[in-house]
């Protein structure tokens, strides 16, 4: 039987490309697998494509390899109108539904193997959206991770109606981020009390940071992820 994604190929040396169908047409992946035997699968979601976002950008691009490279099938789709996904961008809405197609399509394939969601600025607003789905059909990951997530009006007159998440959904954010200013989320959470961590200094981008964002990440994947790292 020819599957959408072949989770369980080796390794190969490059980041793959595939297309599988989407609610708006074709959607892209692209798709690091480990060399290690897999502990899991990570979907990673990139920032604004209405300012270049794209999976290539530079903080998607790391999460990816560090993930994979602690033993993660790391899968970073198109949304909806980047690269050769087809569609229109859609307010994060619409790239919830993306996120959506790629579950479907990973928990189709391999139904018993632990899923990752980790979202950076955009991604993790889309993110946000389908993390809520996910959690109403009581189909929750095994674990949720965002990053720079924006809440209320940021610049460039984009409002983010970011929706209440489960306790469990770990957020990080920069102590200076001016594109997601942290205070809008501290007030978002205040109401439920949700955790935030925050790292002192830095900006949205995890400039100087990127090492600590990807190690926060990496602690707060299910265990087998730090057993595969000691291995």
């Amino acid at each position: 039987m020819s599957h959408l994604i072949d989770i369980e190929l080796p390794a190969g040396a490059r980041t793959e490309t595939r297309l599988i169908p989407g609610p708006a047409g074709p959607l892209e992946l692209l798709i690091d697998r480990p060399a290690t035997s897999r502990v899991g699968v990570a979907i990673i979601t990139h920032p604004q494509p209405l300012l270049g976002g794209t999976p290539r950008h530079k903080i998607p691009h790391r999460l990816a390899h560090g993930v994979r490279d602690a033993g993660w099938l790391a899968i970073r789709p198109s949304f909806r109108g980047v690269g050769a996904s087809a569609g229109v961008y859609d307010h994060g809405l619409g790239e919830a539904d993306d996120i959506l197609a790629v579950v479907r399509a990973v928990r189709a394939e391999a139904p018993d193997t632990p899923l990752a969601l980790i979202g950076f600025s955009f991604g993790a607003y889309a993110l946000a959206h389908a993390i809520r789905a996910l959690a109403d059909q009581a189909a929750a990951p095994a674990a949720a991770i965002l990053a720079g997530l924006p809440v209320g009006a940021v610049e460039g007159d984009r409002v983010y109606d970011t929706p209440p998440l489960p306790a469990d959904v770990v957020l990080i954010h920069g102590e200076s981020d001016t594109q997601a200013p942290l205070a809008p989320l501290l007030a978002w959470a205040r109401p439920t009390s949700h955790p935030i961590i925050v790292v002192p200094g830095a900006d949205h981008f995890f400039s100087h940071s990127q090492d600590l964002l990807l190690s926060l990440v990496l602690a707060h994947l299910p265990k087998e992820a730090a057993k595969a790292r000691t291995d």
